[in-house]
């Protein structure tokens, strides 16, 4: 038997989230975890975490983003754990079953000891929002790497190079890490892991794959529910499903719409990237689908207005 619980990750403008310490007398006791709590029967996983969210922590939250959905099977019980993240709520969080909590930075220690299903979680928790991906053949090698400047300044901190055709692919590659290293971001090389800090996989390498490899980070495009459980059952570090709108790229495929996006990543064990036609604008719209956020080509490269 799976149990269902709401979990949420209560996030701070500055990145903190919230962790509550299990009380006295309950499994795990004194263990560190994300607040929430069992499903009552007949409750959805947005509902209980209301539900949860204003029993344990007296808050009514106001925004709360559906992300990953892990199963971990303890000693006692085996969890499915349906994770939100928590960017809105009214009041201030405060214990009212007698735990503590407390608001852990990304960059402090982490605080110990934490409940074993939470290790995937913290790790998924660092993908950022944007997943830049290169555009140098329309743009130019020139024109990307000072675009790539001008993002990274402002926060970027996740790239993938594709751009498989370039001349001299591996000098850009490397003129794209060393930049990118500069401000602590992390490079993905389409095809090739060799260069930078993983691989990316096109969905007929994913396909072929067996298994992904250590250490590097790997990730992968998908465009079904097949290809996507694949990526999962691989432990890939985040997917990258669609197209959800139309795309200059590949002009007159067929795209999922917003509806058709939620129901294919709905349930997915790792971080999803939207990706199709889409502006930085559009991140709010996908993450309400389910998508950990969003991954760009064209749109990530955009200059603001001038004048």
């Amino acid at each position: 038997m799976i149990v269902d619980v709401a979990a949420a990750v209560i996030e701070r403008p500055d990145g903190s989230f919230l962790l509550a310490q299990r009380p006295a007398g309950k499994v795990y006791a004194g263990w560190w975890e994300f607040p929430g709590g069992k499903l009552e029967p007949g409750e959805d996983a947005a509902q209980g975490l209301a539900r949860e969210l204003h029993e344990e922590l007296g808050i009514e939250v106001r925004r709360a983003y559906p992300w990953i959905t892990r199963i971990h099977a303890y000693e006692h019980a085996t969890v499915r754990l349906h994770f939100f993240r928590v960017v809105a709520w009214e009041g201030e969080p405060h214990s009212r079953e007698g735990q503590a909590f407390l608001w852990q930075r990304p960059a402090a220690p982490m605080a110990e000891p934490m409940l074993p299903a939470n290790a995937p979680v913290l790790k998924s928790l660092a993908v950022p929002l944007e997943y830049a991906i290169t555009d140098a053949l329309h743009l130019g090698v020139a024109a990307t790497l000072e675009r790539l400047q001008w993002k990274l300044e402002r926060g970027l901190r996740l790239v993938q190079v594709r751009d498989r055709q370039l001349p001299d692919r591996a000098a850009f590659v490397r003129s794209v890490v060393a930049i990118a290293r500069r401000y602590g971001a992390r490079v993905l090389v389409s095809g090739d892991a060799s260069l930078g800090d993983g691989i990316h996989f096109t969905a007929a390498e994913l396909a072929r794959l067996e298994h992904r490899g250590a250490g590097a980070l790997a990730a992968a495009s998908c465009h079904t529910r097949e290809e996507l459980e694949r990526a999962m059952r691989l432990d890939l570090d985040f997917a990258v499903v669609g197209p959800v709108k139309p795309t200059a790229t590949h002009p007159g495929a067929a795209t999922l719409g917003w509806e058709s996006f939620a129901r294919l990543v709905r349930g997915a064990s790792i971080p999803v990237f939207a990706i199709g036609g889409l502006q930085p604008e559009d991140l709010h719209a996908a993450r309400s689908a389910g998508a950990h956020g969003i991954a760009m080509i064209r749109g990530s490269w955009r200059l603001p207005p001038t004048g």
